[in-house]
């Protein structure tokens, strides 16, 4: 991919978050902070620190609420210049943090929100897409409605019209359709993309790819039936890389974190580094992985060297709390490189 083309654009839901003070369980205190996300609102606001002109596209209210999410984007310098409006409401999620044993609890308030009843031109995809090297969306958006499914695809479309690769995020959530629904549109949305971005859940639920030997309960891995996965993504579904992320799950604390990238065109495969995270908040961190992968990919790093800087960005972004990975190329890439001492920077 061209450095001198580094205009990425990403497409989805920003909602409000509702959270609960640090650990604490939801209303234990009558106080909820507010804050806004959303996966590719995530991945946009990575990628403008990261110094790339970044463009969110979504469909937003007129009125206050709307207003401040649109702030809080563009607090982060992420262009909102083709963001749609119109619609009645903000789509709200309600996120309470686990620890140790106790797993992170996600309650989606959304039904009927800005974006799930976009219309067919509410966004000008040729004129947002105009110049742009990449663009990004995820499987989240197109399990919020018919409409929302035919304007992914229309993205995708416009972008691939316009030479600009494409990538797209799995990220299956059960609480928003079945695992036949999510196949049913999914699947012909991924044929012919530049770039897959998955879990080993997210492969069986959405595609039906099977990943052996693979427990996401207990966090057991099996790192060559990943591989196998992501060249039979590749192969069915004509892919050119397909990103799998592996996190080993032996607590909402703790996690061990790595991924491989297989590359179709080139017969081969890589693999990261592994890191031991202490988990802050991990919300947004396969946001991260993605917005340093298109990140590495769109400056023209190699794509072992793009998987490496993905990782660490992730890694990063699990320290931090909100949506949001506040970080640097320049922090990402001392973590790459092995600092992780966590050392006093003065």
């Amino acid at each position: 991919m061209s450095a001198r083309r580094q205009k990425v654009v990403t497409f989805g839901e920003i909602m409000l978050r509702l959270s609960p003070p640090g650990f604490e369980r939801f209303f234990q205190s009558p106080v909820l902070g507010a804050t806004f996300g959303g996966g590719e609102a995530n991945v946009a606001v990575s990628l403008a620190r990261f110094g790339l002109e970044s463009w969110y596209v979504t469909r937003l209210p007129r009125h206050t609420i709307g207003e401040a999410a649109i702030r809080a984007l563009r607090a982060e310098g992420v262009r909102t210049d083709a963001i749609a409006r119109g619609g009645d409401r903000v789509g709200i999620y309600f996120a309470e943090t686990g620890a140790s044993q106790r797993a992170s609890a996600v309650v989606y308030d959304r039904a009927h929100s800005a974006i799930s009843e976009i219309g067919p031109d509410d966004v000008d995809w040729a004129g947002v897409l105009d110049e742009a090297a990449w663009l990004h969306v995820t499987g989240i958006t197109p399990a919020l409605g018919r409409r929302a499914a035919d304007a992914t695809r229309a993205a995708i479309d416009a972008a691939r019209a316009r030479g600009a690769a494409v990538s797209i995020d799995l990220n299956y959530r059960r609480k928003l359709w079945t695992e036949a629904e999510a196949q049913a549109v999914m699947r012909p949305l991924v044929t012919g993309i530049d770039v897959v971005i998955a879990n080993e859940e997210d492969l069986q639920s959405v595609l039906g790819v099977q990943v052996a030997h693979t427990d996401v309960t207990t966090g057991a891995l099996d790192a060559s039936a990943y591989e196998a996965a992501a060249q039979q993504v590749c192969d069915q579904f004509g892919v050119r890389l397909v990103a799998i992320t592996q996190r080993e799950s032996r607590s909402a604390s703790d996690n061990g974190w790595s991924a491989l990238l297989w590359d179709a065109h080139a017969g081969q495969g890589h693999r990261s580094q592994r890191y031991d995270l202490r988990i802050v908040d991990r919300i947004g961190g396969g946001d991260s992985f993605a917005a340093g992968l298109i990140y590495g990919l769109v400056t023209g790093r190699t794509p072992d060297a793009s998987l490496r800087f993905a990782v660490a960005a992730s890694a990063l972004k699990h320290t931090i709390p909100g949506d949001f990975n506040r970080v640097s190329v320049d922090e990402v890439d001392a973590l790459a490189k092995g600092d992780g001492s966590g050392r006093v920077v003065r």
